[in-house]
C-alpha cells in the first residue's frame, strides 16, 4: 500500500510539475520520520510524510546506493550515522547535478550541528531551512558554495544599522548635554567665590531636583562608561534633493523611524533618559536593600599580547550611594581599602576630602546637610592602570600547532588573583571559515562551537582558588594566525581593588546603620591578541 500511495502522488507531482527538478529536501530516520523537510513545491504534510515513510521500503537489502526509483521519482540519499539525507526529484533529473546537490546538502548539516542527531538537528531546523533556500529556488539548484550560504544566513539588518546609528547619535547628544551643563554649573560656581558671593549648591548633595539628579548622572556615566570617540560628520553631495535619513537630524524623517519602531514594539531611549547600571543587567539584584544602599562597580579593559607580555591593563571603579529613608541622611561610610597597587582615588567635590584621607571615612563638608533621597550619587571613584603582567587576575595562554591536517590548539587558564571567583566565564577563540566544527579532545567545562560566527566558546561556571587552572584541546584545519584574538567575559561578585564600605553610621553619636551593598566586577574588553 505505501508503494501503491508513493507512485500515486508521484504521478500527480509530475502531471503537475513537469518541469520541476528538485520537489523537497529532507533529513529523516532510517524508519522514514521526517526530522527536517523543506518543500519546493505545493506539497500538504500528509504526502511528504507519506513519500519519506515509502523510502526505507523502496531500498534493498545488503545493496548499497545512492538512489532508488520508483515510476515517477526518485530519491537521491545520503547516510548520515542514524539518519538519512533525502533528496526527492523528478525522473528527468540530472542525476549527476542531484548527487552534487547532495553533497552540499549533506556539508551544510554539520555547519550548524555539531553531532548528527535527531535532537539536536529538532534544535536547530530553522537554521537548516534557511540554508536549504539559499542552495535550491524554484526547484533548481543555485550558484552557491558553503561559505555564501553563510554568508546569506547572517540576516544583516540595513534597518538594524539604522536605528542602532540614531541610538549612538542621541546617547552622543545626551552626554554632549550633560557634560556643557557640568561646565556651565562650574564656570557659575568659580565666577561665584571669586565675586566672594555665596557658592550656589547646583549639582552638589544639598540640592533637590534636577540639578542633584543631573550631577549624580554625570559622575556615574563617566566612570562606568567611557565616552566613545566621536564620528567625523559624512560628507554632503552638492547635488539634488536627498531623501536618505540623516543620522542625529531633528528632521521628519528620524521622527517617522523612531514612530515606526514604536509601532513594532521596540524601546526606544529619549535623550535625557538615563541609562541603566551595566552590572544590573548581567547580575541579579539583591534579595534585600535597606535604606542605605551602595553599589560598588568595577570594570577592566585589558589588552595582552599572544606571546605573553601585558599591553595595557585599566581598571575603572565607583561607589554609588542611595538614600530612601531622610532619617538616615546624615551618615557617614567608613572605608576598607586593602589594594597595594597604587589605585589613585577621587571623591565627589562635596565631600570632606581630609576626612577621607585621615581616616578613609566618606561624609560631607557640611555636616548639617543630608544626602540627597532617591538619588543615585557617586561618592568616590577610583582608578588602576598598570603594564605589570603580575597583576592580571586571569591569564590565558593559546598555543596552535600546525599538523598534517590542518592546526592542534592547546589553550589553558590560570587565575592569578586567588581571592576573586570569576562566575560565567566565557573565553572566545575564533575558527577558520567553511571548515566545519573542530574536534575537541581534552576539556575542563563546557564548550560550544557556534558556526555561523565560527567561534568556539569555552564555558566555565566559576573559576575560584578551587578550579584556578584549567585547559582544552582541539583540532582544525587552519594556520595559527586564525585564532586570535581571544576574548574572555566574566561576572564577579567581588571587586579586584578590594575597596569595600564595612560600616555607615550617623554623625551624631555615630550610631550604626543598616545598610546593603552590592559588588560587581565586569568584562568592558579583555582580549589575547
Amino acid at each position: 500500500q505505501a508503494w501503491d500511495n508513493t507512485i500515486n502522488i508521484s504521478n500527480e507531482y509530475s502531471l503537475c510539475f513537469p518541469d520541476q527538478v528538485l520537489l523537497a529536501a529532507a533529513v529523516c530516520t532510517k524508519g522514514g520520520k521526517a526530522i527536517v523537510s523543506r518543500q519546493f513545491v505545493e506539497m500538504t504534510r500528509t504526502r511528504v510524510e507519506g513519500l519519506l515513510a515509502a523510502f526505507p521500503k523502496l531500498m534493498g537489502l545488503g545493496k548499497q546506493h545512492t538512489f532508488v526509483e520508483t515510476e515517477s521519482v526518485r530519491y537521491v540519499y545520503q547516510p548520515l550515522e542514524k539518519l538519512y539525507m533525502v533528496l526527492i526529484t523528478t525522473k528527468n533529473s540530472n542525476i549527476l547535478e542531484d548527487l552534487e546537490t547532495l553533497r552540499l546538502f549533506s556539508r551544510v548539516i554539520p555547519e550548524y550541528c555539531r553531532v548528527l542527531e535527531e535532537g539536536e538537528i529538532s534544535d536547530h531546523c530553522f537554521d537548516l531551512i534557511f540554508a536549504f533556500d539559499e542552495i535550491v529556488a524554484l526547484g533548481y539548484r543555485e550558484n552557491v558554495n558553503l561559505a555564501q550560504i553563510r554568508t546569506f544566513t547572517d540576516m544583516d539588518s540595513h534597518e538594524e544599522k539604522v536605528f542602532r546609528a540614531v541610538r549612538e547619535t542621541q546617547e552622543r547628544e545626551a552626554k554632549a548635554e550633560m557634560r556643557r551643563k557640568a561646565k556651565e554649573l562650574q564656570q557659575i560656581r568659580r565666577d561665584a567665590e571669586r565675586s566672594g558671593k555665596k557658592v550656589p549648591a547646583y549639582g552638589g548633595f544639598g540640592s533637590s531636583g534636577m540639578s542633584s539628579m543631573s550631577s549624580g548622572s554625570f559622575i556615574t556615566d563617566g566612570i562606568i562608561e567611557p565616552e566613545k570617540p566621536k564620528m567625523a560628520p559624512a560628507p554632503v553631495r552638492p547635488s539634488g534633493p536627498s531623501k536618505a535619513l540623516k543620522l542625529g537630524a531633528k528632521g521628519k524623517e528620524v521622527d517617522n523611524f523612531v514612530d515606526k519602531l514604536k509601532s513594532e514594539g521596540e524601546t526606544i531611549m529619549s535623550n535625557a533618559g538615563k541609562r541603566p547600571s551595566l552590572a544590573s543587567s548581567v547580575l541579579p539584584p539583591p534579595a534585600h536593600m535597606e535604606s542605605v544602599h551602595m553599589r560598588v562597580e568595577e570594570k577592566i579593559s585589558l589588552t595582552c599580547g599572544r606571546d605573553g607580555g601585558l599591553q595595557n591593563m585599566e581598571v575603572l571603579g565607583i561607589i554609588t550611594l542611595r538614600v530612601t529613608d531622610d532619617k538616615v541622611g546624615r551618615i557617614r561610610l567608613m572605608l576598607s581599602n586593602s589594594n597595594k597597587t597604587g589605585v589613585q582615588l577621587q571623591t565627589h567635590p562635596n565631600v570632606d576630602k581630609k576626612l577621607f584621607t585621615s581616616d578613609s571615612v566618606i561624609g560631607l563638608k557640611n555636616p548639617e546637610k543630608s544626602f540627597p533621597l532617591n538619588t543615585d550619587v557617586g561618592v568616590l571613584k577610583w582608578r588602576l592602570q598598570t603594564t605589570d603582567d603580575a597583576l592580571i587576575p586571569l591569564t590565558i595562554n593559546c598555543w596552535p600547532s600546525e599538523s598534517a591536517t590542518g592546526c592542534d590548539v592547546n589553550i589553558e587558564y590560570e587565575l592569578q588573583e586567588e581571592s576573586l571567583e570569576l562566575n560565567d566565564v566565557v573565553i572566545a577563540i575564533p575558527t577558520p571559515c567553511g571548515v566545519g566544527a573542530p574536534t575537541v579532545g581534552d576539556v575542563d567545562g563546557e564548550y560550544k562551537h557556534d558556526g555561523r560566527r565560527n567561534i568556539l566558546e569555552w564555558r566555565l561556571p566559576v573559576i575560584d582558588a578551587n578550579n584556578k587552572s584549567g585547559s582544552l584541546e582541539f583540532s582544525v584545519a587552519g594556520q595559527p594566525n586564525d585564532f586570535f584574538p581571544v576574548h574572555v567575559s566574566f561576572v564577579s561578585k567581588r571587586n579586584y581593588c578590594d575597596i569595600q564600605v564595612v560600616k555607615v553610621a550617623h554623625i551624631e553619636g555615630d550610631v550604626p546603620v543598616k545598610f546593603s551593598v552590592e559588588t560587581s566586577f565586569l568584562v568592558d574588553k579583555y582580549e589575547i591578541l
